[in-house]
Order: structure tokens, then C-alpha cells, then sequence
């Protein structure tokens, strides 16, 4: 315990699931640098085909430059995406980053520490791409309509705020849209999620939060990318504010835990992660696996969490726009002592 509270003192951490279990026990370690040239060719596809560019330690701090999710390709708003964009190289991620001693069957936690913006302002972009988003047809949702028109919104950001326009300033609420663990045998692309992680876009995932991740490759193999200033539920348009950050995690690796689906813990909740299509699938599969997780690790009776989530479960939001929706489950820590 010692050691916990030299690296997260006055901290909710020191008493979370990645501190009491994790081979680091909340010590700290190295950390290293995962700057543009590190990382060199940023990544489109999640998988275990990759040239691994890092590798760290149970314990390791990493600080990862990542791109906006056009990897800076849209500059003005006079751009039009269809010219710039090629679907789906859309959320380039950093990665892969190897944890020594992962194996399938173990869970990765990351802990987000900060996310700070970086490069010239405006650092933001908002925009609107032909057959993209929950209001228009898309491929996947098929119609006769005309794509929405195309708009660029650049916007400026720094650490307190979002500087949406003339009349709307919104607080800086940063997160990580995409993050996840290699899939076992796919290669599956940066756009969609599913139980390896992937875009899952959920606003919840940001600074002071861990998130767990099954481990189904020898190294776990780390993606990260599409940082976002804020977001509202849903990433309606299909376009947060979108923006290169510095963001500093810490990885820790757990052993013999084996959960199927992202799980995501927050000093006052835990929350349970599902990605799917249609939306009400998603939301079956984030309940179910909060009711396996506090069956199996909180005491409770199966049909009594069951039965008492329809009470006080709440549900958040993730990407209502990509290949597959993402929704979180969560419930108070309140409740579960």
C-alpha cells in the first residue's frame, strides 16, 4: 500500500481494482515516449498483424501523441471530407504497445491520466461526411435520400473550454474515442467496436478513469487514438471535437481475470461495455455483463442484481453512428459495498 500512495496520493485510484489487483500494485515505473516519430505510420486496424512500436512493463507510464481522427488532413473550413477523407481510414491510433508478461485469458487496465491538447489552434475539427451519422442514411441504414450536406467546423481548444462559436462556449470534457486490446485472430478497423474495444466513443473514458481490457494476444497489444474535447451521447452528427492531444496513461496487467467485454471503473461507478447492432442489443449485452460482474466479484445474487439494476442501473452512450453501437452500463459503488 505504500507503494500506491507514492504514485497516486489523495487518489480514488489507490483503491481501485488495477491498484489492488494489477502485478504493479500501483507502483510506478518507467516512462516512455510515444511521440509522432516513435510512432511513425499510424495504424487503421486493430488486430495481431502489426509491427509493435513499444513495449512496456506492468507499471509503466506511457505519453502518446495522438492525431485528430483525420489525422490533420481537414485544415479549413472550406475543406469538403469527401475530397480529403477515405472511408474507413478515419481514427488513426498509436500502437501497438506490448505489455511483457500478457496472456490470453488476463486483463489490461489503462489508466488515463491526462489528455492535453497540442498543435496550433484551431486544434478542434467538427464536421459532417456524406452517409455518416445518426440522422442520414448511410450504408449500413440504407435510403433514397441525398446525403446531408458537408460542413467544417474549426474550433478552438485549450484546457478549460471548447470555444464552439460566438454564443456557445462548452467546458473541455476530454476522453479517448478508441481504445482497445488486439482481437484474437481479426484485424478489425479503427471505425468499429466490438469486445476487443475499439471506437466505442464512450465520453465517460477520459482523465481519471481505467479502463480493463481482455487480453487475447501474448503482449495484450495496445491501440489508442481518437482523442475528443467533448461530446455529447450518441456522437450524433458522427463527428466529436476532434483533436491531437498529449495524453499520459498508465498500463497495468492482471492476471488469470478474464472478462469478456471492455469494463470501465470511475472513483464513484463501475460500468460495463457493449457494442452492437441493433442499439437494444448493445444495451442487453453492457446489463448482462454487469450483472456477471457483480454476481461473480460483488456477492450478489444473479436475479437480485438483475432485479435491482432495473432500479438504479444507469446507461450512457457511446457511438450511435458507426458499424456497431456502443452503450455502457454502470451502477454506483454505493451500492456495492
Amino acid at each position: 500500500m505504500e507503494l500506491v500512495m507514492r504514485q497516486y496520493p489523495n487518489s480514488w485510484i489507490a483503491d481501485s481494482i488495477m491498484c489492488k489487483r494489477g502485478v504493479a500494485g500501483g507502483a510506478s515505473g518507467t516512462t516512455h515516449e510515444l511521440t509522432e516519430a516513435v510512432q511513425g505510420t499510424y495504424i487503421y486496424t486493430i488486430g495481431p498483424y502489426s509491427t509493435p512500436v513499444l513495449t512496456v512493463k506492468p507499471g509503466d507510464r506511457v505519453v502518446v501523441e495522438t492525431k485528430d481522427a483525420f489525422e490533420g488532413a481537414i485544415k479549413s473550413e472550406d475543406d469538403k471530407p469527401s475530397e480529403l477523407l477515405k472511408m474507413p481510414f478515419l481514427n488513426p491510433q498509436c500502437g501497438p504497445i506490448m505489455v511483457e508478461g500478457a496472456e490470453p485469458g488476463d486483463t489490461v487496465a489503462v489508466h488515463i491520466e491526462s489528455m492535453v491538447p497540442r498543435g496550433p489552434q484551431p486544434r478542434g475539427t467538427c464536421c459532417m461526411i456524406k452517409e455518416f451519422g445518426a440522422l442520414t442514411g448511410t450504408y449500413y441504414t440504407a435510403t433514397l435520400n441525398e446525403p446531408l450536406p458537408e460542413k467544417v467546423r474549426k474550433v478552438h481548444v485549450d484546457e478549460q473550454h471548447v470555444y464552439w462559436s460566438d454564443r456557445v462556449t462548452l467546458p473541455y470534457r476530454p476522453h479517448i474515442g478508441t481504445l482497445s486490446c488486439s482481437p484474437e485472430i481479426d484485424s478489425i478497423n479503427s471505425l468499429t467496436p466490438d469486445n476487443h474495444g475499439g471506437n466505442m466513443d464512450l465520453p465517460d473514458m477520459g482523465p481519471g478513469t481505467v479502463t480493463y481490457l481482455p487480453v487475447r494476444t501474448p503482449g495484450a497489444r495496445i491501440f489508442i487514438g481518437d482523442a475528443h474535447a467533448s461530446q455529447g451521447d450518441g456522437e450524433v452528427c458522427g463527428v466529436a471535437v476532434e483533436y491531437p492531444t498529449v495524453t499520459t496513461i498508465t498500463v497495468d496487467l492482471i492476471k488469470n481475470w478474464a472478462i469478456e467485454w471492455p469494463r470501465l471503473e470511475a472513483d464513484d461507478f463501475i460500468m460495463a461495455i457493449g457494442s452492437a447492432r441493433p442499439l437494444e442489443d448493445a444495451t442487453r449485452i453492457a446489463y448482462r455483463e454487469l450483472v456477471y460482474w457483480m454476481e461473480r466479484e460483488y456477492g450478489f445474487d444473479r436475479w437480485d442484481a438483475y432485479m435491482m439494476l432495473s432500479q438504479c442501473g444507469k446507461v450512457r452512450l457511446g457511438n450511435f453512428v458507426d458499424p456497431k453501437y456502443t452503450v455502457g452500463a454502470a451502477v454506483s459503488k454505493k451500492y456495492l459495498a
